[in-house]
């Protein structure tokens, strides 16, 4: 499917929004969505950029954007559709939201059980005061 070169779905009485994927179709020359019942903002993918002809899109009275002539802000459906894509939170956010909420979860429960546990205490701060005095001895045997 990726190596489609020509595509012609005028007149099939098709419905709803161009999808996204078109997009990705990189060796399409030749695209006819004309005389069908298309809505929403015509997707602005690198392939379909390049098809600035708007007689392809002609014949849906519902679609917007470029290369149309129309915009999609008198469109309310479109505004819609803008406004529920807008609320959906992009993947790379979910990625730094869970890594803080990782840190900040991992720094409460290690803090948590230093101030509930004392022998956990204990042995931490042992520990730190031990590495500390090696690091002291090793700096003053250096210079």
């Amino acid at each position: 499917m990726k190596s489609l070169e020509s595509l012609d779905l005028s007149r099939n009485d098709l419905s709803g929004n161009i999808p996204e994927s078109l997009s990705a179709l990189y060796s399409l020359s030749y695209l006819n969505l004309s005389y069908n019942n298309l809505s929403g903002m015509i997707p602005s993918g690198r392939q379909l950029q390049t098809f600035i002809d708007p007689s392809i899109y002609m014949g849906n009275a519902n679609l917007c954007g470029p290369p149309i002539f129309k915009s999609c802000f008198n469109n309310k459906t479109t505004q819609n559709d803008i406004q529920e894509y807008e609320k959906k939170i992009p993947e790379w956010l979910w990625f730094y939201i869970s890594m803080v909420l990782g840190y900040v979860m991992g720094f409460w429960t290690f803090c948590g059980i230093l101030f509930l546990k004392d022998t956990c205490r204990h042995v931490y701060f042992h520990m730190i005061d031990d590495m500390y005095d090696r690091f002291w001895v090793q700096w003053h045997l250096i210079f």
